[in-house]
């Protein structure tokens, strides 16, 4: 570039370039594990005026106020306590979320709303009291995650099926072997194994392929069929959960997030209930215990617990000694191959 161009492009005033307000907002994904279920923290919307149709639920948001907050992280914690009088734990930035037309609000004005998640992780979850929010299992908004009980007869009764139809309505014969080769790789069709931490992928896909509600909204369309998979939530928010889904359940393999959501004292089965609950897969007992013990995450108590409604057993705690004696401490839960 020439030195002239570069001095008038300089030289251009603010009133020559188009100007667009930017609104910064911090979503939250809140964790918690009650008896074995994992929720997530939602808030209450009120139906828009003349609507018979009920809102999508919401992930608790607000506003980032720089002349209020020093840090993004700082009005996150401000604006959960004051909203839902929840004092987080453990707290990640996940993603920036920008794209165009993702919020309503925003759209009808100039601006463009940006929203900034968070993972945050809290042992509050049967201690709730703050007005229009309540906790959610996560599994309601992705039943097909949950493979506990064996795998989810939604794959093979909704799933797969949609995905194939989707396949199929491709032009070309290799945009449907793509398709498809991606549907197998995502959600473990064909012998396929299926990896526990593509949440957000899978979700994506079942966007592309129409499969859930918010394609649709985001369309301005109304959805075909009322049997659409899992509960939707408001604008891009299911997104932003599985995003916060993939991210814990990669981070339990090599960090010891997990005893943000335990007491302070816990049995190995109730360790190993919680992280089955966010993996959504059952865990060999004297494996997962042998890897406790090897791993030298946790330390007795010499306390019996009696809480367990079966025979006594014997309490741990966690050891934080283990955060500085190696870089890399958590769980190595096993995939899943599907027939």
């Amino acid at each position: 570039m020439s030195k002239n161009k570069s001095t008038d492009q300089e030289a251009l005033s603010a009133q020559e370039i188009p100007q667009q307000g930017v609104l910064i907002g911090l979503n939250a994904v809140i964790v918690s594990v009650q008896d074995e279920t994992p929720y997530v923290l939602e808030v209450k919307r009120s139906a828009a005026a003349g609507s018979s149709r009920p809102e999508p639920s919401a992930l608790p948001f607000g506003p980032y106020e720089p002349e209020r907050h020093r840090t993004m992280e700082i009005g996150l914690r401000t604006w959960v306590e004051e909203q839902t009088y929840l004092d987080l734990g453990y707290v990640e930035q996940l993603y920036t979320f920008g794209d165009r037309g993702r919020d309503e609000g925003a759209a009808l004005s100039d601006s463009r709303l940006i929203s900034v998640g968070y993972l945050a992780l809290t042992r509050q979850a049967s201690k709730l009291n703050a007005p229009d929010s309540a906790w959610r299992n996560w599994y309601n908004y992705f039943p097909w995650e949950d493979w506990r009980d064996g795998e989810p007869a939604i794959l093979d009764r909704k799933i797969k099926p949609g995905l194939k139809k989707w396949s199929d309505q491709a032009a070309e014969p290799g945009q449907r072997a793509q398709r498809w080769d991606r549907a197998s790789y995502c959600f473990g069709f064909d012998g396929r194994v299926w990896d526990e931490e593509k949440v957000l992928e899978r979700y994506e896909l079942l966007y592309e392929a129409s499969l859930v509600v918010e394609a649709y909204i985001d369309r301005k369309k109304e959805p075909q069929d009322d049997s659409l998979l899992g509960e939707s939530m408001m604008s891009d928010h299911r997104r932003i959960l599985a995003t916060g889904m993939s991210r814990l359940r990669a981070k339990l393999k090599y960090r010891p997030v997990v005893f943000e959501l335990m007491a302070d004292s816990f049995t190995l089965l109730q360790l190993q209930q919680t992280v089955e609950a966010i993996s959504g897969i059952r865990l060999h007992k004297q494996n997962f215990r042998r890897l406790v013990e090897k791993g030298g995450l946790v330390e007795r108590t010499g306390k019996i617990s009696t809480r367990t409604g079966g025979r006594p057993a014997e309490e741990f705690r966690f050891r934080r000694e283990v955060l500085t004696e190696r870089p890399a401490s958590g769980f190595r839960v096993r995939t899943t191959k599907r027939g």
